[in-house]
């Protein structure tokens, strides 16, 4: 059996590093599974690897062309922006597991399209002041830096992922991402364990 291992967690709770380490063991075998959005694209981000860019226009084809699996819309700071997972060819399930970044909403939308056994949730939590230090970090390094958007952000995700909704959505176990490496470290053998049940 092939599973989508579901990252998750917060902003700025350390999910692309993560991602991205996890991808880097070829032991794991995983396949990317990447998302698209309407939101601009950050500095340093490429196409392809953080997000699939498209513009309004490309998503609304897509929508019409039935290729949307789930998506998400949030009135930012800066207008609409559109997350999503795009039903396409290479997506190969059940020969592949892959991993994924994405919302406790999300998450849900997948495991109803694929089925629960499919879906694995792999969530990370940070403590909020280590967070909200690694968003401004972040932004500040941006050409444009979006502070109003980083706040509507960080606000949001205290609503997103509540206790309560992760209780509802069965999201087990939560990983402390205190230290990168051994975190690395913990989501790799549970996600071993998964793999060879």
């Amino acid at each position: 059996m092939s599973y989508i291992f579901c990252l998750m967690g917060k902003s700025s709770s350390g999910k692309d590093t993560v991602y991205r380490k996890l991808l880097e063991d070829t032991q794991l075998g995983l396949y990317r599974l990447v998302t698209g959005t309407t939101r601009p694209i950050r500095e340093g981000e490429r196409d392809g690897e953080e997000y699939y860019f498209y513009t309004d226009e490309q998503f609304q084809q897509l929508q019409a062309d039935g290729r949307i699996i789930e998506y998400r819309s949030y009135d930012t700071a800066h207008g609409i922006w559109n997350y999503f997972t795009v039903a396409h060819e290479k997506l190969d399930v059940a020969h592949r597991d892959y991993l994924t970044i994405n919302t406790l909403e999300a998450y849900v939308k997948l495991r109803d399209y694929f089925g629960a056994d499919c879906l694995v949730p792999v969530y990370l939590e940070v403590d909020d002041g280590l967070r909200l230090q690694r968003a401004l970090e972040r932004e500040r390094v941006q050409a444009q830096p979006r502070y109003k958007e980083m706040c509507r952000r960080f606000l949001a995700d205290e609503e997103d992922f509540s206790p309560e909704n992760l209780k509802r959505a069965h999201i087990q176990p939560i990983f402390q991402n205190v230290v990168l490496d051994e975190t690395v470290a913990q989501v790799t053998a549970y996600i071993r364990g998964i793999q060879n049940r």
